[in-house]
This record gives structure tokens, sequence and C-alpha cells, in this order.
């Protein structure tokens, strides 16, 4: 099989497409065919010795993709040669074939496509985990998400307003806040061109955002934490701008505010059945339409490095998906 290997720390062009022995499936483990592999900022840091867990070099990135089964481990139950199924792995789905553990893997529902399904297991669990979980966003209250146009921040903002709650989506450009207008975002802010404070003053009448969906950190997590509500929370989902932001402590005690961390990979270990009970409620609200997520490209297995550089440049709106 063709796989895309990391064999030291560094850029994403560094990575080599290489010619690798077809995998054979250990006790409890699955094969799959990967037809399409969601491609996220984790990833990025990943091959860069950045993330928070390094795997073992040599190693091929990618954690989340959908396929079809190949080959069954011993002690495999539940799944057959054939079935179209999502999974989700700490590294191998930049390839033609993965290998997962049994547990790391869920029917595909009928009728979606493998994009789609290779889009949802990352982004719509981390936002899911993060706002439902860890913000307890409820009806009536507003959220404030911040890089909103891509995968985690629509997914937040389709999430957000599932729960029936009121969503100000802050982005970098015009057209990226006309795509977060199309997933429900009822108010939008271009932080680049709008001073952010003042605009989120005007939004909520100088009460502030309940909950604040902050995966960018840089130069936008204060003015957006100074303008928090009573009893609000700030929720650490990641640093996209590069950065991560020093915080004066003394204006979460002035609101009474939360500063609350999100792991949803460290959550996917600890809690898997907390985690399976949202992946199930997620695909509901897709199947009623309250949640759709966006492809905006793909790309084939050889152009695995533009895809990650498109990444960390934050050029992408949405999802983009490796195609084997």
């Amino acid at each position: 099989m063709k796989a895309i290997v990391c064999k030291d720390w560094g850029p994403p062009d560094s990575l080599e497409l290489q010619d690798l022995p077809d995998p054979a499936p250990g006790a409890g483990e699955v094969v799959v065919e990967v037809r399409a592999a969601g491609v996220n900022f984790p990833d990025v840091l990943t091959v860069q010795g950045k993330y928070q867990v390094r795997p073992p070099l040599p190693f091929t990135p990618g954690n989340e993709f959908a396929g079809v089964v190949r080959a069954l481990g011993e002690g495999v139950r539940g799944f057959a040669v054939g079935d179209r199924v999502i999974g989700f792995t700490r590294t191998g789905a930049f390839a033609e074939q993965v290998v997962a553990p049994v547990d790391a893997l869920m029917p595909m529902p009928p009728g979606m496509d493998f994009d789609t399904a290779a889009a949802i297991t990352l982004t719509y669990g981390t936002s899911h985990h993060a706002v439902v979980d860890r913000g307890a966003l409820k009806a009536g209250e507003t959220m404030l998400v911040l890089g909103a146009a891509g995968g985690v921040g629509l997914a937040a903002i389709e999430i957000g307003k599932a729960l029936g709650a009121r969503v100000i989506a802050a982005a970098s450009s015009a057209e990226k806040l006309d795509v977060c207008r199309a997933h429900g975002a009822d108010v939008l802010i271009d932080y680049t061109r709008d001073d952010l404070r003042e605009a989120l003053k005007a939004a909520t009448e100088g009460r502030g955002p309940d909950v604040i969906y902050d995966p960018v950190g840089g130069p936008y997590s204060e003015p957006a934490l100074r303008s928090i509500a009573w009893r609000g929370r700030h929720l650490v989902v990641g640093f996209a701008a590069g950065d991560i932001p020093k915080l004066p402590w003394n204006l979460m005690l002035l609101k009474g505010a939360s500063v609350v961390g999100v792991f949803w990979g460290e959550f996917v270990k600890r809690e898997p059945k907390a985690n399976l009970a949202a992946m199930r409620e997620m695909l509901g609200w897709m199947a009623e339409g309250k949640l759709k997520p966006l492809v905006s490209k793909r790309y084939p297995l050889a152009d695995t490095a533009e895809a990650l550089n498109d990444m960390a440049a934050r050029k992408v709106t949405g999802k983009v998906v490796i195609v084997p």
C-alpha cells in the first residue's frame, strides 16, 4: 500500500509518500481500506513534534477516516468484511489502508458519503464535548465562536443552534463569515476589521457572551475574555493563531467566570461511553438536517503536505480530506 511517512519532526514538506507492506490486523483490530481521511490542525502540530502526544518515529500521520473493512483480527465481533465504517486512531489514516482497534470504529449511517463521514469525528466530537459537556451551553444563552469558519468552528455554530442558543461568529474575512451565516450564525464579526470588544458589546447589549469557544488563541483570547458575561465559560480548544495567550486571572474573578480546558482526544480515551453517546446524538442531529458538515476541498494522497500547509496557513474553510 501507499502511505505518507513522517521520518523526523519537521514541516509538512518533509513528509514522504512510500510503498509499505499491507498491514495485518492483530487481536481485536480491523484493517480498513481508507476512502477518505480528515485533515485537522493537530496533524500539522504532530508532524512537527509540537502536539501534546508524540508518536514514535517513523509513523504515518492522520487520525480520522472513513472506509471499507478489509480484514478482521482475532476476536472481532460486530463488523464484517465489506462494512462501511467511520474510525478514529492516533496515527495511520493518511494511507491506503489503516489498522484500528475495533472499539475505535462505528458503522457509517446509510446514505452518508465517505467525505462527510471522514469529516465528523474530530471536529464535531471536539465541538460537542466543548459546547455541551464542558461549556454546558443552554437554550437562550449566547455563544461567541472564534475562528468560526474552520472545521471545529462551523461544528460549534451548528451544535449551538441545535441547542437553541444564539451564536456570534467571528472570523477573518467577509467570505468566511458568509460561510458562517450559511451554517446558522446569528451575528457576524470580522475581527481583522472590527474592534472585537466593541462589536461584542453591541451584539449583546453590553452583557457579553455566556460561552466563548476559542480554538484560536493569540491576540483574540484576551479581548474575548474581557467581554464575557457574568458566570461565563471560556473554552480553551486550541491555538491556531500560534501563540498561547497569557491571560490575567483577575478577569475571571471580576466576572465570576471560568476558563475551561477542552481535550477531546483524552476525553475519548478516558470516557469512551460518553463520547459514543455524543456521536449518536450528533448522528441523530445530522439525520434531522441540523448538522451539515462542509467539505471544501479534496486532496490526493500525494498532496498531503499541501493540505497540511493550507491548514497551517489558515486557508481552510470547513473541512478538507485526503483521498487515497
